[in-house]
Protein backbone atom coordinates (compact mmCIF):
# COMPACT_ATOMS: atom_id res chain seq x y z
CA UNK A 1 0.00 0.00 0.00
CA UNK A 2 1.45 3.35 -1.03
CA UNK A 3 2.11 5.81 1.78
CA UNK A 4 -0.06 8.89 2.10
CA UNK A 5 3.04 11.09 1.84
CA UNK A 6 4.18 9.44 -1.39
CA UNK A 7 0.72 9.83 -2.92
CA UNK A 8 0.53 13.50 -1.95
CA UNK A 9 4.04 14.15 -3.29
CA UNK A 10 3.20 12.53 -6.62
CA UNK A 11 0.08 14.63 -7.18
CA UNK A 12 0.70 17.88 -5.29
CA UNK A 13 4.50 18.27 -5.15
CA UNK A 14 5.86 16.67 -8.33
CA UNK A 15 9.60 16.87 -8.83
CA UNK A 16 10.75 17.90 -12.32
CA UNK A 17 14.10 16.89 -13.90
CA UNK A 18 15.73 20.14 -12.74
CA UNK A 19 14.95 19.44 -9.09
CA UNK A 20 15.94 15.78 -9.40
CA UNK A 21 19.22 16.96 -10.95
CA UNK A 22 20.01 19.05 -7.87
CA UNK A 23 19.43 16.08 -5.58
CA UNK A 24 21.38 13.68 -7.78
CA UNK A 25 24.34 16.03 -8.01
CA UNK A 26 24.32 16.52 -4.24
CA UNK A 27 24.41 12.75 -3.78
CA UNK A 28 27.35 12.41 -6.18
CA UNK A 29 29.23 15.07 -4.25
CA UNK A 30 28.59 13.30 -0.96
CA UNK A 31 26.47 16.08 0.52
CA UNK A 32 24.17 15.03 3.39
CA UNK A 33 20.69 13.95 2.32
CA UNK A 34 18.87 16.70 4.20
CA UNK A 35 17.02 18.43 1.38
CA UNK A 36 13.71 20.05 2.23
CA UNK A 37 10.89 17.49 1.92
CA UNK A 38 8.84 18.03 -1.21
CA UNK A 39 5.54 18.67 0.58
CA UNK A 40 7.25 21.15 2.88
CA UNK A 41 8.88 22.88 -0.08
CA UNK A 42 5.57 23.05 -1.94
CA UNK A 43 3.83 24.49 1.14
CA UNK A 44 6.42 27.27 1.39
CA UNK A 45 6.19 27.88 -2.33
CA UNK A 46 2.43 28.46 -2.05
CA UNK A 47 2.58 30.55 1.14
CA UNK A 48 5.06 33.12 -0.15
CA UNK A 49 2.84 34.55 -2.92
CA UNK A 50 -0.10 34.65 -0.49
CA UNK A 51 1.77 37.19 1.66
CA UNK A 52 3.05 39.06 -1.38
CA UNK A 53 6.64 38.06 -0.65
CA UNK A 54 9.27 39.70 -2.82
CA UNK A 55 12.32 39.58 -0.55
CA UNK A 56 13.18 36.38 1.33
CA UNK A 57 16.13 35.21 3.45
CA UNK A 58 17.08 31.54 3.81
CA UNK A 59 19.55 30.00 6.26
CA UNK A 60 20.91 26.73 4.86
CA UNK A 61 21.42 26.41 1.10
CA UNK A 62 23.05 22.98 0.70
CA UNK A 63 22.94 22.39 -3.11
CA UNK A 64 20.13 24.87 -3.69
CA UNK A 65 17.16 22.48 -3.70
CA UNK A 66 14.90 24.58 -1.45
CA UNK A 67 16.18 27.75 -3.14
CA UNK A 68 14.77 26.44 -6.44
CA UNK A 69 11.30 26.04 -4.92
CA UNK A 70 11.44 29.46 -3.24
CA UNK A 71 12.98 31.23 -6.22
CA UNK A 72 10.21 29.97 -8.48
CA UNK A 73 7.64 31.50 -6.11
CA UNK A 74 9.08 35.01 -6.36
CA UNK A 75 7.80 37.58 -8.84
CA UNK A 76 10.04 39.34 -11.38
CA UNK A 77 12.38 41.60 -9.44
CA UNK A 78 12.07 39.41 -6.34
CA UNK A 79 15.11 38.37 -4.32
CA UNK A 80 16.07 35.34 -2.25
CA UNK A 81 19.30 35.66 -0.27
CA UNK A 82 20.34 32.18 0.85
CA UNK A 83 23.18 31.65 3.33
CA UNK A 84 25.58 28.70 3.28
CA UNK A 85 28.69 28.17 5.40
CA UNK A 86 30.27 25.48 3.19
CA UNK A 87 32.12 26.74 0.13
CA UNK A 88 31.65 23.64 -2.03
CA UNK A 89 27.93 23.56 -1.36
CA UNK A 90 27.56 27.26 -2.05
CA UNK A 91 29.37 26.93 -5.39
CA UNK A 92 27.27 23.93 -6.40
CA UNK A 93 24.09 25.84 -5.56
CA UNK A 94 25.17 28.85 -7.63
CA UNK A 95 25.74 26.60 -10.63
CA UNK A 96 22.37 24.87 -10.36
CA UNK A 97 20.50 28.14 -9.85
CA UNK A 98 22.21 29.79 -12.80
CA UNK A 99 21.40 26.87 -15.11
CA UNK A 100 17.79 27.01 -13.94
CA UNK A 101 17.51 30.67 -14.89
CA UNK A 102 17.13 31.75 -11.26
CA UNK A 103 20.46 33.53 -10.93
CA UNK A 104 18.77 36.91 -11.32
CA UNK A 105 16.61 36.41 -8.24
CA UNK A 106 18.63 34.09 -5.95
CA UNK A 107 21.87 35.23 -4.34
CA UNK A 108 24.02 32.68 -2.48
CA UNK A 109 26.11 34.25 0.28
CA UNK A 110 28.87 32.17 1.80
CA UNK A 111 29.87 32.36 5.46
CA UNK A 112 28.68 32.06 9.06
CA UNK A 113 24.94 32.75 9.07
CA UNK A 114 25.11 34.53 12.43
CA UNK A 115 27.54 37.10 11.03
CA UNK A 116 25.79 37.34 7.67
CA UNK A 117 22.41 37.97 9.30
CA UNK A 118 23.84 40.62 11.60
CA UNK A 119 25.25 42.41 8.54
CA UNK A 120 22.08 42.02 6.46
CA UNK A 121 20.87 45.24 4.88
CA UNK A 122 17.41 46.79 5.28
CA UNK A 123 16.24 45.66 8.76
CA UNK A 124 12.47 45.49 8.86
CA UNK A 125 12.24 45.27 5.08
CA UNK A 126 12.17 41.52 4.42
CA UNK A 127 8.97 39.59 3.78
CA UNK A 128 9.92 36.07 4.90
CA UNK A 129 12.75 34.05 6.40
CA UNK A 130 13.27 30.28 6.07
CA UNK A 131 15.47 28.55 8.67
CA UNK A 132 16.76 25.08 7.74
CA UNK A 133 20.28 24.73 9.14
CA UNK A 134 22.39 24.88 12.29
CA UNK A 135 19.63 23.94 14.73
CA UNK A 136 21.81 24.91 17.69
CA UNK A 137 21.63 28.56 16.59
CA UNK A 138 17.87 28.70 16.00
CA UNK A 139 17.10 30.85 19.08
CA UNK A 140 19.59 33.44 17.82
CA UNK A 141 18.20 33.27 14.29
CA UNK A 142 14.68 33.92 15.58
CA UNK A 143 15.84 37.14 17.23
CA UNK A 144 17.47 38.16 13.95
CA UNK A 145 14.26 37.29 12.11
CA UNK A 146 12.28 39.68 14.29
CA UNK A 147 14.77 42.44 13.51
CA UNK A 148 14.84 41.80 9.77
CA UNK A 149 11.22 40.92 8.95
CA UNK A 150 8.58 43.52 8.25
CA UNK A 151 5.41 43.62 10.39
CA UNK A 152 3.27 40.66 9.29
CA UNK A 153 6.37 39.05 7.77
CA UNK A 154 6.53 35.25 7.83
CA UNK A 155 9.07 33.10 9.68
CA UNK A 156 9.36 29.47 8.51
CA UNK A 157 11.36 26.87 10.46
CA UNK A 158 11.83 23.28 9.29
CA UNK A 159 12.42 20.14 11.42
CA UNK A 160 10.62 21.45 14.50
CA UNK A 161 9.23 17.99 15.33
CA UNK A 162 12.77 16.57 15.18
CA UNK A 163 11.63 13.07 14.16
CA UNK A 164 9.17 12.91 17.05
CA UNK A 165 11.69 13.63 19.79
CA UNK A 166 10.06 16.93 20.69
CA UNK A 167 6.66 15.38 21.29
CA UNK A 168 8.25 12.55 23.28
CA UNK A 169 9.87 15.02 25.67
CA UNK A 170 6.75 17.05 26.31
CA UNK A 171 4.65 13.90 26.70
CA UNK A 172 6.57 13.20 29.89
CA UNK A 173 5.27 16.40 31.43
CA UNK A 174 1.89 18.06 31.73
CA UNK A 175 -0.15 19.90 29.12
CA UNK A 176 1.55 23.12 30.17
CA UNK A 177 4.93 23.99 28.72
CA UNK A 178 7.44 24.13 31.62
CA UNK A 179 10.39 26.48 31.70
CA UNK A 180 12.69 23.58 30.84
CA UNK A 181 11.87 20.35 28.98
CA UNK A 182 11.05 17.43 31.27
CA UNK A 183 13.95 15.00 31.29
CA UNK A 184 13.67 11.54 32.80
CA UNK A 185 16.59 9.93 34.59
CA UNK A 186 19.03 8.59 32.02
CA UNK A 187 17.77 10.87 29.24
CA UNK A 188 20.21 13.11 27.44
CA UNK A 189 19.26 16.20 25.50
CA UNK A 190 21.78 17.19 22.83
CA UNK A 191 22.34 20.83 21.95
CA UNK A 192 20.26 20.74 18.75
CA UNK A 193 17.26 19.14 20.49
CA UNK A 194 17.49 21.59 23.39
CA UNK A 195 17.56 24.49 20.92
CA UNK A 196 14.43 23.24 19.13
CA UNK A 197 12.66 22.85 22.47
CA UNK A 198 13.56 26.48 23.23
CA UNK A 199 12.19 27.48 19.82
CA UNK A 200 8.78 26.04 20.70
CA UNK A 201 8.76 27.83 24.02
CA UNK A 202 9.72 31.11 22.35
CA UNK A 203 7.09 30.87 19.63
CA UNK A 204 4.34 29.95 22.09
CA UNK A 205 5.17 32.53 24.76
CA UNK A 206 6.81 35.45 22.94
CA UNK A 207 4.03 37.89 22.08
CA UNK A 208 6.05 39.19 19.13
CA UNK A 209 5.02 36.08 17.15
CA UNK A 210 1.74 34.52 16.05
CA UNK A 211 2.71 30.83 15.54
CA UNK A 212 1.51 27.49 14.23
CA UNK A 213 3.18 24.16 13.43
CA UNK A 214 2.13 22.14 10.38
CA UNK A 215 2.74 18.37 10.74
CA UNK A 216 4.22 17.93 7.28
CA UNK A 217 7.68 16.52 6.65
CA UNK A 218 9.54 16.82 9.93
CA UNK A 219 7.33 19.67 11.12
CA UNK A 220 7.17 23.17 9.65
CA UNK A 221 6.72 26.08 12.06
CA UNK A 222 5.00 29.21 10.75
CA UNK A 223 5.12 32.44 12.71
CA UNK A 224 3.76 35.83 11.74
CA UNK A 225 5.79 38.76 13.04
CA UNK A 226 3.25 40.82 14.90
CA UNK A 227 3.35 44.56 14.32
CA UNK A 228 5.01 46.61 17.03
Amino acid sequence: MASVEAWLEAFYAPEDPELRGVRNDAERRGFPEIHLPRLTARTIQLLLPLIGARRVIEVGTLAGYSAHWIGRALPPGGLLVTLEIDGERAEAARGHLARAGLGDRVEVREGDARLLLEAMEDPGGWDAMHLDADKESLPHYIDEAHRLLRPDGLLLIDNVLWKGQIVDFWAKGSDAMPSEPPVAEGDEVDEATAAILRVHRTLVEDRRWDPLVLPIGDGLALARRRPG
